[in-house]
């Protein structure tokens, strides 16, 4: 028993609790219980990782532990974090629990919703852990598996066809991960997939520039690499509240740190090699993913291509491999995941009460509920990279990054990439304009409620979690670059 497998072992106990419990009393407080120690747990966990390394401990992974899982093929059960997960295991205990007071009055079957949204939970936190190739990868798929469920029988729109879609295209990129980690394994000629391992092995080149590829397009279809990211605006629209939130605020983020941590850092020469070809679909995403926010009118949509657009950022820093821009990827999946899933916690706060996500019915909301609207604002600035919210500091660590190169290439794409800031301004103030002010649009919506206490107490969480990062950014900026400084030969 290990530390870091309280992790899973707390989503497990939720489980089996919810399969036990008997009403809807039951369900909330074994609900609220497990996701608040998810959370207590997360802080310790970063305050006891600073402690580390404080101390003096510079080993690239802290609290490992590793146990023979099975003998034929070396796979063990290997836990293990630094820095990077450390950050990520945090963003994911913030959102596990806010989305659980968001689905706080969900009505349809809410036993098996929050058995299938804990079981999605078991994967996103296996997964962070992990430290073995092939333990990391079962994750992975136990993380994709229920968000099938999950929107095709809470979802709304067109479900069923999204649901698909999504299972399709993302067990498509399991398809060529799986490929890529056999390949990886017996190439390297490592005695177990333990990465840490695997790294200290030469893995020949010849074989790297095939297995790059397959890993980084392997986890870019979860990060919405263009053209792989079509999925992605389909399956936010249709997916629940406290899903969506999952999805976009923690499941895509799986897409980045498996590239981060899989593709760049067992492979680096083919990195160095093919980086360029990446750059390329990287920066498509990132512009193309700004562009399509601006035209659409749905707000999940909108929010939706904005998110191909941020994830794409990700993706973008990680392939300028250096150690600032890296460490501004990171930041970038933090600060991505807390404002994207603010504001589809706020968004389907709105639906549920104008029964409409388009925009061009809304109008005057200011008006009618000022705590939602003011929320939306500052998760609109945050979304811009306004200076004293997250959203800045992730940004500009990328940007500053990314033009340390001296080379021509990459400092016209780090330009073009930086014109989505320009394109992000435009339609958040668009939306913003548009959904809040000016007059009622809907006489009906005069009568709409403003947030309740369940509702207020998620969005709150969501918004000090992102000012306190905009505002005091240098312990986990500093914590993140310190792990890449002892893993990353760049």
């Amino acid at each position: 028993m290990n530390f870091l497998s309280l992790f899973v072992l707390i989503p497990i106990l939720m489980l089996c609790g919810l399969i036990l419990s008997g009403n809807m009393k039951q369900i909330r407080w074994i609900c609220a219980t497990g996701a608040s120690l998810l959370l207590i747990l997360a802080t310790i966990l970063s305050v006891m990782y600073l402690g580390e390394r404080n101390a003096g401990n510079t080993a690239p992974m802290v609290f490992t532990a590793s146990s023979v899982w099975y003998a034929p093929f070396n796979i063990h059960y290997s836990v293990g974090v630094d820095g990077v997960s450390v950050s990520m295991l945090l963003l994911s205990a913030i959102i596990v629990f806010t989305g659980i007071f968001v689905s706080w009055k969900i009505e349809s079957m809410p036993k098996e919703y929050f058995m299938w949204f804990c079981l999605l939970s078991i994967g996103v936190f296996g997964f962070f852990i992990s430290t073995d190739l092939f333990t990391m990868f079962m994750y992975y798929e136990i993380a994709l598996i229920p968000m099938y469920l999950l929107i095709g029988i809470w979802g709304t729109g067109k479900k069923e066809y999204a649901a698909m879609k999504l299972t399709l295209m993302l067990m498509g990129g399991s398809a060529l991960l799986l490929i890529s980690i056999l390949g990886i394994y017996f190439s390297s000629g490592a005695s177990s997939m333990n990465i840490l391992e695997i790294a200290q092995q030469q893995i020949p080149y010849s074989l790297q520039r095939w297995f790059f590829p397959l890993t980084f397009i392997g986890f870019g279809v979860l990060g919405a690499l263009f053209p792989f990211h079509t999925w992605s605006p389909d399956g936010h629209a249709s997916a629940p509240t406290a899903v969506s939130m999952l999805h976009a605020g923690v499941l895509m983020k799986l897409g980045g740190y498996g590239c981060f941590r899989v593709a760049i850092f067992l492979m680096p020469e083919a990195a160095q090699e093919l980086s360029w070809i990446f750059l390329l679909l990287t920066g498509i995403s990132v512009v193309y993913g700004a562009y399509s926010a601006i035209v659409q009118t749905d707000l999940k949509y909108i929010n939706a291509y904005s998110s191909v657009s941020h994830c794409g950022l990700v993706l973008f820093a990680i392939l300028m491999l250096n150690q600032t821009a890296m460490t501004g990827a990171v930041m970038q999946m933090l600060s991505h995941g807390l404002m994207t899933a603010l504001f589809f916690a706020l968004i389907g706060m709105i639906y549920g009460r104008t029964h409409t996500r388009d925009i061009r019915e809304m109008g005057g909301l200011m008006k009618i509920m000022p705590f939602l609207a003011v929320c939306y604002v500052i998760a609109g600035l945050a979304s811009l990279g306004l200076p004293g919210l997250s959203g800045f500091v992730a940004e500009m660590t990328i940007f500053v990054g990314s033009f340390q190169h001296a080379d021509t290439f990459h400092r016209v794409m780090t330009i073009i990439a930086c014109t989505s800031i320009v394109i992000t301004a435009v339609y958040i103030l668009r939306v913003v304009g548009k959904l809040l002010y000016g007059n009622i649009v809907n006489e009906h919506h005069r009568k709409l409620t403003d947030a309740v206490w369940y509702e207020r107490f998620a969005v709150i969480v969501l918004i000090i979690a992102i000012a306190g990062i905009g505002l005091a950014p240098l312990w986990i900026s500093d914590m993140i670059h310190n792990s890449i400084d002892s893993l990353w030969p760049f």
